[in-house]
């Protein structure tokens, strides 16, 4: 069941408040707002304004999605079959996002299904972007444009994702697991 937008706040200034190290009474001052003000927030009480949320974001040093967002929780299950899934204009290869990378770990997991066919060719990614890859079943011919390898079912293969590069299903059913990781 899903949190009210006021438990979610209440719970996320507690939380932010806790890792400032700061008191009611100084995260009041700091962000200008009355001390009952921010006990009645914490308690999940009162409508606070966007104004508010924005003063205490900025006295705790926090982004203002991070008072309002429900958190992640523990344990996150993406079912086969769900998630963000983006196909490629140029081959028959569906890239599903599993998990994007937190701004302090540039990384991005995709579970990759890919049918034989033309191929996709990919341009380079950002400089010292690097491409793992996973196979879980079937056989896909990967790599740099320049020295491609063939993977089958438990193989893994990185490379450089900053030059041209491409995938080729050589079998019905290939897919696996991408993971991009960017600087």
């Amino acid at each position: 069941m899903n949190a009210s937008p006021l438990a979610t706040i209440a719970v996320a200034l507690r939380r932010e408040r806790d890792r400032a190290g700061l008191s009611l009474t100084e995260l009041a001052r700091r962000a200008g707002i009355a001390k009952s003000t921010l006990s009645q927030l914490e308690a999940g009480n009162g409508n606070p304004s966007v104004e508010t949320l924005w003063s205490l974001g900025v006295a705790l040093g926090v982004p203002f999605s991070r008072l309002v967002e429900p958190p992640s929780p523990a344990v996150r299950v993406v079912r086969a079959g769900e998630g963000p899934a983006v196909r490629s204009d140029h081959a028959d290869l569906t890239a599903t996002l599993l998990a994007a990378g937190s701004p302090h770990a540039r990384r991005d997991i995709y579970r990759l299904a890919v049918e034989p066919g033309s191929g996709r060719h990919a341009q380079p990614h950002i400089p010292g972007s690097v491409e793992h890859i996973l196979l879980a079943a079937g056989r896909l011919r990967t790599g740099p444009v320049s020295d491609p390898v063939e993977l089958g079912p438990g193989d893994y293969a990185t490379f450089a994702g900053d030059v041209p590069h491409h995938y080729e299903a050589l079998e019905p059913g290939t897919f696996g697991i991408l993971v991009m990781e960017h600087p």
